[in-house]
């Protein structure tokens, strides 16, 4: 039987080594073998040898070597740990202390790349551990993890043994105050959910009310249409609309009545407005009257100012952006309102370019100019007080939005301009005229049209004909980084863009790919709204996507949305969107595409409070309870099946305001800053908030997040990058608040000057264009 040198060279080597192949090890040794032969080579050197087996048996060492820590609960020991420490062993036959020696040195690496001493190391460590989702419990653990973090930073044994005892202690310590926090939390909570009840209890019907007042049930009808006694709950029972009043503040109305009858009735009037400053009726009554159910009048200064609305619709890349800021740009002063920090950004630099030097205020950056009249700002950063010629409130189809769209209203209707133009797609055409009617807002529509074509592929399209200029979209992180490490494997150039990733590493990467950098673009729907793209064809890899509930078919608006970003006008002739091969019926993109605007099942646009609000219903119920004002709010003053408004979910805002409960020494408007700070709970964000509360009712400092010592980029694993990406978010939430609250958030100089370094090196970990073998 002839062999082939392959077989052969292994042959030999055995025949010189004590060591035993599995069947497995030998088909896939040969495979090596015949890679590294030179032509008519049937021989390998012994290092050869050992090198070629150490390569097939890291995965089972790595493998080995995760079971020991699972076993011993080390979670603070990463995949990577375990990687590196297995690519440094060269003897193909090492003992279980080889092994061991070999994570510890590579765990002890890692641990020194934390931060300047042990303390940090181990405060970063933990702060990672918890984002992950796998806290320490018991103080075994925290032992085990602080001795490792000790012999990592080769600390004596008395040293060691006081570092030890002091994380322990100061752990436990935490974990007490945790615990104290969370147990007030919910003794509040459930005091607060008694005084609903009572309160409930104690309301009474419309028909109790003449007696109260002393006055004629045709009295009462009127007043209530006047918005002279407020009501204090609207349920629907049976079909019918039930109105109860609270009989304290019905008592408290009794002095005004001769008044009320000497008032002439207000006839013919639509959509009468509070104005706030006027009534002559205590802040508890505004709450219930004008803050929620009557949400328009709450911006005074937008209903004293003669506003017209002009809704300027079309798909992308037809010039929407364009005819409002030239308006603006003509007028004497303007506010220009964007979804993400990154468009702010944009509008800020095309005011530039018309030599209009505007300011920009975001969630967690400023940039003031004195004495511009001109502001770039994201939408929740809308300001309600100074009047202006024109704004633009772009992206307005996010109204229906859950989790925002109540900002995107408060700023159509609050935003104090004579001159408002609303952007968006088709449509969101129905929900803006709502809530111009709401306002009593004269309304205009400018549609446009496509200023370059869009066609749909003939055929599915395959990894291999991919091309420069294509932008393929996926709906995970895990998939862009997965379809990033196939392409580069293949040789391509590679750009990615998620929700992840800051705007300065999102617009740096759209960079790379405009100037042809990057050939393909990896994606998520985060390039759906802003960045201007040279993209030639839009390449969806799925027609799925999970929204946070369950995994559904992409809509038309969000094929249109992202797929539109195709043939960017002044670039691209025809923009062309497809689908890869095998990622479900090729005729769905067309289908999408040609779709009618989708039709808003419920016009009635979403709303959230605010702090001046949630003071009046705090005054209303005479609590300082964030948790009871939410409470009362949710389901007595705005009811669900109210005509004009739908009363946004909040659920994060709740749970925040939840946890926040157990904390003392802060005022009602401290909490609710907390309760809006973007944080994701999925990285413990929601606890790690109350603790920076808990500290701030301590006035205590609070020290920006570090972000420790990063890897040098080429060597950084894909789980290395997910944990910069989280320290990243946690220094979004510092920034905020320090924005907010200087004196307990100090230093903010440095928390910038440190995101702009992990963002330097999260850029750098995707411009690497060598992927590493995974094991």
């Amino acid at each position: 039987m002839n062999l082939s040198p392959a077989e052969l060279a292994l042959q030999k080597a055995l025949q010189q080594s004590p060591i035993t192949l599995s069947a497995q090890e030998e088909s896939r040794l040969l495979k090596l073998i015949a890679r590294n032969l030179q032509p008519e080579q049937t021989e390998i050197s012994t290092a050869t040898f050992n090198k070629l087996l150490c390569i097939i048996r890291r995965k089972e060492w790595a493998k080995h070597l995760n079971k020991q820590v699972q076993k011993e609960n080390k979670h603070w020991i990463q995949s990577e740990d375990i990687a590196w420490a297995v690519s440094f062993i060269h003897d193909p036959d090492p003992n279980e202390e080889s092994l061991h020696n070999a994570l510890e040195q590579a765990l002890h690496t890692r641990l020194r790349q934390n931060g300047k001493n042990a303390n940090d190391a181990f405060q970063t460590l933990y702060t990672d551990l918890l984002d992950s989702g796998k806290p320490i419990i018991g103080s075994k653990s925290l032992r085990l993890m602080a001795q490792d973090v000790a012999l990592a930073f080769q600390l004596d044994p008395d040293a060691t043994e006081h570092f030890i005892e002091d994380i322990v202690y100061q752990e436990q310590k935490q974990q007490q105050k945790d615990q104290e926090i969370h147990q007030k939390a919910r003794d509040r909570k459930k005091d607060e959910i008694k005084k609903q009840r009572e309160w409930e209890d104690s309301l009474v019907s419309f028909k109790e009310i003449p007696a109260l007042l002393h006055c004629s049930h045709k009295e009462v009808l009127r007043w209530i249409a006047e918005n002279k006694i407020p009501v204090a709950q609207k349920i629907k029972k049976h079909g019918k609309d039930i109105w109860r009043f609270d009989p304290k503040e019905i008592r408290a109305l009794r002095p005004q009545i001769s008044n009320w009858r000497n008032d002439t009735p207000t006839k013919g009037k639509k959509n009468a407005f509070i104005n706030l400053g006027d009534l002559n009726i205590k802040n508890k009554v505004l709450a219930s009257v004008a803050a929620m159910d009557r949400y328009a009048g709450h911006f005074v200064t937008a209903r004293s100012l003669k506003r017209r609305i002009t809704i300027v619709t079309g798909p992308t890349n037809s010039g929407k952006s364009y005819t409002a800021l030239k308006t603006m740009a003509e007028s004497e002063s303007g506010i220009a309102l964007a979804p993400l920090r990154l468009l702010a950004h944009e509008f800020k630099e095309a005011l530039a370019e018309r030599d209009i030097g505007a300011s920009l205020k975001t969630g967690e950056e400023r940039q003031l100019i004195p004495h511009s009249k001109f502001l770039a700002a994201t939408v929740e950063m809308c300001p309600m007080d100074n009047p202006v010629d024109v704004a633009l409130i772009d992206e307005a189809q996010m109204l229906t939005d859950q989790d925002r769209g109540a900002a995107w209203t408060a700023a159509i209707m609050g935003v104090p301009a004579r001159q408002v133009f609303v952007l968006g797609s088709p449509e969101c055409i129905p929900i803006v005229k709502n809530i111009a009617r709401l306002c009593d807002d004269p309304w205009e529509e400018i549609s446009l049209e496509r200023k370059s074509a869009l066609q749909t592929a003939s055929a599915p399209i395959r990894l291999n004909q991919l091309h420069a200029g294509d932008a393929l979209i996926a709906f995970s992180r895990r998939e862009v980084l997965d379809l990033r490490a196939i392409l580069m494997q293949k040789g391509h150039r590679v750009a990615v863009i998620y929700g992840a990733l800051s705007p300065e590493v999102r617009r740096a990467e759209a960079k790379r790919f405009n100037d042809g950098e990057a050939e393909i673009l990896i994606a998520t729907d985060a390039i759906g709204m802003g960045l201007n793209l040279s993209i030639k064809r839009v390449i969806f890899s799925t027609i799925y996507k999970f929204d946070g509930t369950s995994r559904r078919p992409l809509t038309s608006q969000e094929v249109k949305q992202i797929g539109g970003r195709a043939g960017r006008y002044g670039k691209h002739e025809t923009g062309t969107v497809g689908l890869l091969a095998g990622a479900g019926d090729p005729d769905f993109i067309r289908r999408q595409l040609e779709a009618p605007p989708e039709i808003l099942k419920d016009l009635r646009p979403l709303v959230q409070p605010d702090s001046d609000i949630v003071q009046l219903i705090a005054n209303e119920i005479n609590s300082d309870s964030l948790f009871g004002v939410l409470t009362r709010l949710k389901r007595a003053v705005l009811r669900p099946d109210d005509p004009n408004y739908r009363l946004a979910p909040m659920e994060e805002t709740f749970a925040i305001a939840s946890a926040l409960e157990g904390v003392q020494g802060l005022e009602l408007k401290d909490r609710w800053t907390y309760s809006v700070c973007p944080v994701d709970d999925r990285d413990n964000g929601i606890q790690r908030l109350t603790r920076w509360a808990a500290d701030h009712a301590a006035s205590k400092e609070i020290s920006a997040p570090s972000t420790g010592k990063l890897p040098h980029p080429s060597n950084a694993s894909r789980q290395e990058l997910e944990r910069a990406e989280k320290r990243h978010k946690r220094l979004v939430a510092w920034r905020w608040l320090s924005l907010r609250f200087p004196k307990i958030y100090p230093d903010l100089e440095t928390a910038e000057k440190t995101t702009r370094e992990l963002n330097d090196w999260i850029e750098s970990v995707l411009r690497q264009q060598r992927r590493k073998a995974e094991l």
